[in-house]
């Protein structure tokens, strides 16, 4: 019997019937997150920090070869038992414990949720001032700081991603499905159109590595490797808690397995790969580099433009519906089941991108907000820490599903929180708060002692060993695999 307070349609574990998910529905999952503008930008800083076309390529690679591994563990639990994240959680941190690292996954949702909806307006702003043939300019509005058209675009791109807010998990699925075949088609026009228009592929494929032998940071390559490998890996951290709110619908185990490793490394590293080509050319045809690609697509002329502009579009629908609304939808459902719905959750997550005003976070914190949101993978690297000790090592996959939606039974710990697990959290967390302080705001916190800095470039590595330590050895003999029970 589930307690009503803890259950909902939503948060049950799915059906047979509601499994439909086949390998290459993962596969174009993550074809449709990896093709965005963040994540075509990326090869930009670290070429910006010294590294070679094929080393910048290489770490973006290696990083999500490294984030792959606890997506597919974590994964495991929401293929088998047909649950999402927030239920999971409950396992390792008690049936109300399981809220602060849903808490915690949510508010970051929100926050990438806010900003992208906002990048996806600023597309609609370009695209109607190509259409028009000029810029539509206007003075920005009173206590908004944007101008009316600005906001108009913005509200336009929010109620175009509404939709699938109110059709549910379903329509995202079909969306990534038939949309990723015609946006890897269309990487491949833009390499050729690259290709021809600057007759090769230019200045930076010839420009060698700053980390060489007489080089600008000759022997400093660790220095700006590991920090990198990190930030490559906070990417997608977040979205490597929430996995089992996708595994649930799999097919089989074997299907999120493999979905997931075709659709992630070697799309991210191949998409890196492309940016480099593209802006190397850009040097050539434009003069400069041109990492944007909405910058880039304002440049060309014709139909090209137009076309150019709704991939972007459509890019930015699919990441940020699958990567920023289905985790928060159910963690805020996860809150207080008896009242918030999937839907319900997934209105309150778009609601809060338009109150969040995310074009005045962008500006009051010059940038520094996506070493927030990216630095918030030392926040839920322990998260993932505990979860995986739990599940794996301690109960060796096994759970009793039924007692994941009850109160009293074997995950209700005391009072519905499992103390080690939040202890764990605490250890994990605690190393890694100046380093981030430093780093979010470094004129606040600049006396941070180089021990920290050092620690926090591992930020996610070092959150999630601590934890997982302290956790196993603090739930050392008191967590015995059971015999797992499928709740009807």
């Amino acid at each position: 019997m589930t307690d009503p307070s803890l259950s909902n349609p939503d948060l049950i574990p799915t059906t047979a019937a509601q499994r439909t998910w086949r390998w290459y529905h993962f596969a174009a999952l993550w074809v449709g997150m990896v093709m965005c503008i963040p994540a075509y930008t990326l090869a930009a800083s670290l070429i910006e920090s010294g590294m070679s076309w094929s080393q910048a390529v290489g770490t973006v690679f290696l990083g999500n070869l490294i984030v792959l591994v606890p997506m597919l563990l974590i994964g495991h639990a929401g293929a088998k038992y047909g649950i999402p994240y927030a239920v999971l959680a409950r396992a390792s941190f008690g049936t109300q414990g399981a809220k602060l690292p849903a808490l915690l996954r949510a508010l970051v949702a929100c926050g990438w949720y806010g900003i992208q909806t906002w990048f996806g307006g600023q597309m609609v702003y370009t695209l109607a001032g190509v259409l028009m043939g000029q810029p539509l300019g206007g003075d920005p509005l009173p206590g908004l700081g944007i101008s009316a058209a600005q906001l108009t675009c913005f509200l336009i791109f929010w109620a175009l991603q509404f939709w699938f807010v109110l059709h549910g998990i379903e329509s995202i699925r079909k969306l990534e499905t038939w949309t990723a075949p015609i946006r890897i088609v269309i990487c491949f026009v833009l390499l050729g159109w690259a290709w021809n228009k600057a007759g090769g592929f230019g200045p930076i494929l010839d420009q060698p590595s700053a980390f060489v032998e007489g080089g600008k940071k000759a022997g400093q390559f660790s220095a700006v490797f590991w920090p990198s490998l990190t930030a490559m890996v906070g990417f997608w951290a977040t979205l490597a808690l929430n996995i089992p709110d996708f595994t649930r619908f799999a097919k089989s185990q074997r299907d999120q397995l493999v979905g997931q490793a075709i659709g992630l490394p070697a799309p991210m590293g191949l998409l890196a790969a492309l940016a480099v080509f593209v802006t190397s050319a850009t040097v050539v045809i434009y003069g400069k580099a041109l990492w944007d690609p909405v910058d880039l697509a304002s440049r060309m002329t014709g139909a090209a433009v137009l076309i150019a502009l709704i991939v972007l579009l459509i890019d930015t629908v699919s990441v940020n519906l699958a990567a920023n609304l289905v985790g928060p939808a159910y963690d805020f459902s996860a809150l207080a089941p008896g009242r918030i719905s999937y839907k319900a959750g997934g209105i309150l997550t778009a609601g809060i991108a338009i109150v969040m005003m995310p074009w005045k976070i962008l500006a009051s914190t010059e940038g520094y907000i996506f070493t927030w949101l990216i630095g918030y993978s030392a926040l839920l690297g322990p998260v993932a820490g505990i979860l995986i000790v739990d599940y794996f090592v301690l109960r060796k996959t096994e759970l009793v599903v039924d007692e994941l939606y009850r109160e009293g039974g074997r995950y209700s710990y005391r009072g519905g929180w499992n103390g080690a697990a939040v202890i764990a959290f605490a250890v994990g967390v605690a190393p890694n708060i100046p380093g981030f302080l430093n780093a979010a705001f470094p004129a606040a916190f600049p006396e941070v002692g180089a021990a920290f800095k050092a620690l926090y470039t591992y930020a996610w590595f070092a959150g999630l060993a601590i934890a997982a330590l302290v956790y196993g050895v603090l739930m050392a003999g008191k967590t015995q695999p059971q015999l797992a029970r499928t709740a009807p």
